[in-house]
C-alpha cells in the first residue's frame, strides 16, 4: 500500500515578541537581525512572523565554538 504525503508540512510560527524573548533580546534587535539578513521574518498582512525552525537554527548558529572565547574577548577589550 502506498503512503502519500501530504504536499506540505505545518510550520510552527512566531510572533516578533515571542521570537525577541526566545532569544532574549529586544525587539529592536530582532529587527536589526531581520534587517540584516542574518534573520528571516515574512510579513503576513501588517504582521511580522517568523518560522520557529529558522529562530532555533539562527540561534545555534551563534554558538561560540571550543576555544574561541579567549580570541573574542580579548577583540572587545
Amino acid at each position: 500500500m502506498a503512503v502519500h504525503r501530504k504536499a506540505y508540512e505545518a510550520i510552527d510560527w512566531m510572533s516578533s515578541k515571542e521570537a525577541s524573548e526566545y532569544l532574549g533580546v529586544s525587539l529592536q534587535t530582532l529587527y536589526r537581525f531581520i534587517d540584516s539578513g542574518s534573520l528571516t521574518a515574512y510579513f503576513m498582512g501588517r504582521v511580522i512572523r517568523l518560522k520557529y525552525k529558522d529562530v532555533v537554527e539562527f540561534l545555534e548558529g551563534q554558538r561560540i565554538g571550543r576555544g574561541t572565547l579567549h580570541s573574542i574577548l580579548e577583540e572587545s577589550q
